[in-house]
C-alpha cells in the first residue's frame, strides 16, 4: 500500500481506505463486526473524527491515523479534540445510572 497514492479529497480518500481494507482482507462491516460497533459507525468516520475507529482503522491498514486523516491527528500521535474531555467509549460496566429500562415489544401471552 503506497499512502501517497492516497487521494486528498475526502469523498474519494474514504473510498480509497474501503478499498484498501478490502485488499487487506477486512470489509467495513467486518471491522463493524469486530469492534462491536454498528455499519453506521464505521461510515461515521467519512463525515467526523472518530478516534476509536480511525485507529482501528489504520492498524488494519497498518499505518497511523495521522497518515490517513492528517486534518484530524496532532503532531504527536494524539486526536485534534474540539470537545477535548469527552469520552472515546461509553462505560457499559453499569456505573452510570441512565435510568434506561429495556422495554420488550413482543406479546409472549402472559400478559393480563
Amino acid at each position: 500500500m503506497n499512502i501517497a497514492e492516497m487521494p486528498r479529497d475526502p469523498a474519494q480518500r474514504w473510498e480509497w481506505i474501503k478499498y484498501q481494507l478490502r485488499i487487506h482482507g477486512c470489509a467495513p462491516a467486518e471491522l463493524a463486526r469486530q469492534l462491536a460497533v454498528t455499519d453506521r459507525a464505521i461510515r461515521a468516520v467519512k463525515q467526523a473524527p472518530y478516534p476509536r475507529i480511525e485507529r482501528a482503522i489504520a492498524e488494519r491498514l497498518g499505518v497511523e491515523p495521522i497518515e490517513l486523516w492528517p486534518e484530524r491527528w496532532n503532531p504527536d500521535g494524539t486526536p485534534h479534540r474540539q470537545r477535548p474531555n469527552r469520552a472515546e467509549s461509553f462505560p457499559r460496566n453499569g456505573s452510570k445510572d441512565s435510568r434506561y429500562v429495556p422495554v420488550s415489544h413482543r406479546k409472549t401471552g402472559t400478559e393480563a
